[in-house]
């Protein structure tokens, strides 16, 4: 099993009574996001060299499975608890830029939907994956991720959790602990 679906599913499964602590979980998330988009690069050069056999179907079942799910929770994270703050700050640059984060995730999303059904075939077996479109697509995907994350860590995360409450961020904790319990029920 590969590091991120082993790290992606420890995060999932929160106990039951333990304080969560938001921007850590966030923080977590991106460095589980650097590992998995690299892993997307890694897989193209494996699928170049060897084409699909136990180790590829591995990589692109964990890759798949984190950005099914890990991936898309934490962009709910913040479209739920980080963005609204900052979107009512009355700072306009700073609402610009939320609102660019915003604009990013649909990026994301719809860049996501594009690459799933190949990063699907190879994890079940399947040879019909188009090569030459992943080795353009995940260096685009990559680097989409990689700006949005620098932005997140260098403006949007230290902001709101300068103007996020205390009682706020116990509230966070608690709903993205319940949300990922949730998640873990059903795939369970």
């Amino acid at each position: 099993m590969s590091a991120v679906l082993q790290t992606s599913a420890s995060n999932a499964a929160i106990p039951r009574g333990r304080a969560i602590e938001p921007f850590d979980v966030l923080d977590a998330c991106h460095q589980q996001l650097v590992t998995a988009l690299q892993q997307m690069g890694d897989l193209v050069v494996y699928l170049q060299e060897h084409g699909v056999d136990g180790k590829a179907q591995e990589m692109a079942r964990a890759i798949f499975l984190f950005f099914m799910n890990t991936a898309r929770q934490h962009h709910l994270d913040e479209e739920k608890h980080i963005f609204p703050a900052l979107i009512s700050s009355g700072d306009d640059e700073l609402v610009r830029h939320t609102l660019r984060l915003q604009q990013d995730h649909g990026w994301i999303e719809e860049d996501w939907l594009e690459l799933a059904p190949q990063f699907e075939s190879i994890a079940a077996g399947y040879n019909w994956f188009n090569i030459d479109q992943l080795s353009h697509a995940v260096p685009v995907f990559q680097a989409l991720y990689q700006d949005h994350m620098a932005l997140e860590e260098s403006l949007i995360y230290p902001e709101a959790k300068a103007r996020i409450a205390e009682w706020d961020l116990q509230g966070m904790g608690r709903e993205m602990a319940l949300r990922r319990r949730g998640a873990t029920k059903a795939a369970g």
